[in-house]
């Protein structure tokens, strides 16, 4: 089995479920007792969300450099950032390892294509949201992303900082985010939607829109991660 290292803290309530996804995953594949090999290193979430709102791209990215490192010192054979935000730093925390990254948008694009679809709305902080980062790295998969316009996008952001990052889930906030997302189907034609946000799936779930496909970026990357670990692993009873 393969170690995974994962930067973990922002949020500390999606690191806590890609450490609960990833065990459940790696016990359906090898059965028994088995759970996965998992180092975890986590940022101070006051610290991350200080450089994503303030867009220091090359100071955080730095600041995971230092994550990173530490994970691949540890014995970690690859990476996996609980973030959808902090991937677009990559190219900065990624550059003093020598293991590889696991990128979030890999198994999210593998997963609309799966459903035959190509035009997606694509959910997350601002910083996600108002780059191009994003749309390059799904068209390069072969998905199209929408965005919500200024107005949505601050909306959704002051609910993922001000709330979903408290443990807050507030019933008023799922209809906003709803309302958004029902506006983009009809007015942009999009298929589905990627919750791209790592606690964006503890306030919007499938359920809310059963008509509309759902990409929870979390479960997604988590569960391809434990596949990563234990692909060459025989299934143990």
């Amino acid at each position: 089995m393969k170690t995974i290292g994962i930067i973990g803290g922002s949020t500390d309530i999606a690191t806590v479920e890609y450490y609960k996804i990833i065990n459940a995953t790696v016990r359906e594949q090898l059965g028994g007792l088995h759970t996965g090999e998992i180092i975890i290193n986590s940022m101070d979430l006051a610290r991350s969300a200080h450089y994503v709102r303030h867009s220091l791209w090359d100071e955080g990215g730095a600041y995971l450099a230092t994550k990173a490192q530490s994970l691949e010192r540890a014995g970690a054979d690859f990476l996996l950032v609980v973030s959808n935000t902090w991937h677009r730093a990559s190219p900065v925390f990624m550059a003093g390892v020598s293991i590889p990254l696991l990128h979030i948008a890999d198994p999210t694009a593998a997963a609309i294509r799966a459903q035959g679809l190509s035009k997606v709305i694509l959910l997350g902080t601002k910083a996600t949201m108002g780059t191009p980062y994003w749309a390059e790295e799904f068209k390069a998969r072969g998905v199209v992303v929408v965005v919500p316009n200024e107005a949505e996008q601050t909306l959704i952001d002051d609910v993922i900082f001000n709330e979903l990052s408290f443990w807050q889930f507030r019933d008023e906030s799922r209809q906003r985010y709803l309302e958004i997302v029902d506006r983009l189907v009809r007015e942009e034609g999009a298929q589905g939607v990627v919750l791209g946000c790592t606690e964006i799936p503890l306030l919007v779930r499938q359920e809310d829109r059963p008509g509309v496909p759902m990409f929870d970026t979390l479960t997604l990357h988590a569960k391809a991660a434990a596949l990563m670990a234990v692909k060459e692993d025989v299934k143990v009873k």
